[in-house]
């Protein structure tokens, strides 16, 4: 994938190390570039195999091991690789296949490039689904900058293989960062976001501190990937939760058709609101299945088990709360239609992960239920489970560790003339914080902006 990307497309029938090989014979002199007959490619040199091996190990150990990928043997596997899968060459030829392997050794290491990220709030919940998410994506992290505040100092976090002694987030932390990835609350990210990004990083924000600032993008990649380039301030905003799986899933249909109104219920769990809202969920949990009376609540306004609280956030004076009011208004902004017609009701419900949203939309223009089915089949960040009949439909037990925004229960609605209602389900740690940050640092990269 690496060499892909530069141009180097493994052909059909040879395994990676071969094609490692054939790419090396590609470097020497012109007239020995003629690739082997297909026959000839089992009788490949041994030793050219062992090093395409070594040379794989490597870049991997570098890559997932902490190690930067610019070091070590790996520009020295590469050349050895060149001189023993190549023909025989005069000194001259020698001396220009040396260049062209130097060159193509920059352009290698060049696209193999790491960086250096930092994750603030790295021992909560979300950091923790952050540090897993980068990961399990295989993202170039040649050091990582764990960082919490100063009671989680010196606590170790588990990546690449090896532990992370965990920093106290400071104004000197963000020496070298390259990207930092923040959720460690609002006040923190006012605070140290303005901070990174003066030291040279670019800053993917999880809070809602910069969501509303015209000079900071609020992205979905899945829905306005081009506003990444708004780079400003350097501070580029992560959607709340609720809004990244409901734009997901709306984006195909409104540019199929069009949107005119949104209607949203959301019934968000427990994990929206951090780890100590995890632990209270399992302990009301415990001290009920022994009969014990249950404490008062620390997190929620009232007990959150066997209960369905329409709170999530403060109310304002419009009777909305928080939550409500960031759904109208990112969800305009990510749109870009200020004039949007957006209408949220934000409910606690008593599960550990995964929200579930009902949608209405109203659209501008005809749009079936089956048409929205095979819109949403082809989407990006979608998974469809739409059928009824079986009793398939998204559910939040099945969402919880997955990338995915799943929807089903696709249907017209028939009270107005042109209609749908979906239901839509997805992991609020994953995509609706942690992988759409993360995938917002892959298409910087992609960009060439990071």
């Amino acid at each position: 994938a690496l060499l892909a990307r530069r141009g180097h497309a493994k052909p059909p029938g040879l395994t990676p190390r071969e094609f490692l090989v054939e790419l090396a014979r590609s470097r020497a002199p012109r007239e020995a570039k003629a690739s082997p007959p297909r026959e000839a490619r089992a009788g490949l040199p041994e030793e050219a195999l062992e090093l395409a091996r070594r040379i794989t190990d490597c870049y991997y150990q570098a890559r997932f091991g902490g190690a930067e990928a610019e070091g070590g043997e790996l520009p020295g596997l590469l050349r050895e690789l060149s001189r023993r899968s190549a023909p025989r060459a005069g000194r001259g030829e020698r001396r220009a296949r040396r260049r062209r392997m130097a060159q193509a050794t920059r352009r290698t290491m060049e696209s193999a490039k790491s960086y250096t990220v930092a994750v603030v709030g790295a021992t909560g919940a979300v950091g923790q689904e952050m540090l897993r998410t980068l990961e399990g994506r295989r993202f170039r992290v040649g050091r990582l900058v764990p960082l919490a505040s100063a009671r989680s100092a010196g606590r170790a976090v588990h990546f690449g293989g090896r532990e992370h002694q965990v920093r106290t987030l400071d104004e000197q932390s963000f020496e070298g960062v390259e990207l930092a990835l923040f959720s460690a609350g609002g006040s923190v990210s006012e605070r140290f976001a303005p901070i990174a990004a003066r030291a040279g990083a670019i800053v993917v924000d999880n809070t809602s501190a910069f969501r509303m600032d015209p000079e900071v993008p609020l992205v979905v990649p899945e829905v306005n990937p081009d506003e990444v380039a708004r780079l400003d301030r350097r501070i580029i905003a992560n959607p709340n939760c609720s809004t990244i799986q409901m734009l997901v899933a709306l984006e195909p249909i409104r540019r199929a058709a069009g949107i005119k109104r949104i209607v949203v219920s959301t019934y968000q769990a427990v994990a929206g609101a951090g780890a100590r809202a995890i632990e209270e969920l399992k302990r009301q949990a415990r001290l009920w299945a022994v009969g014990e009376p249950l404490p008062a609540p620390q997190i929620f306004p009232h007990p959150i088990l066997f209960e369905c609280i329409p709170q999530i956030g403060a109310f304002r004076e419009s009777g909305d709360t928080v939550e409500e009011e960031k759904m109208v208004n990112e969800t305009r902004k990510i749109f870009a239609d200020p004039a949007m017609r957006v209408s949220a009701t934000t409910v606690r419900v008593p599960v550990l992960c995964g929200h579930s949203e009902s949608v209405n939309v109203e659209l501008e223009r005809p749009l079936s239920a089956a048409d929205a089915r095979k819109l949403l089949a082809d989407a990006p960040g979608v998974e469809l489970v739409d059928d009824p009949a079986s009793k398939r439909y998204p559910l939040a037990r099945n969402a919880a560790g997955t990338d995915p925004v799943y929807v089903g229960r696709i249907r017209e609605d028939r009270s107005v003339p042109h209609g749908l209602n979906l239901w839509v389900v997805a992991d609020n740690l994953r995509k609706g914080a942690a992988l759409n940050a993360v995938q917002i640092g892959e298409l910087l990269i992609q960009r060439g902006l990071l």
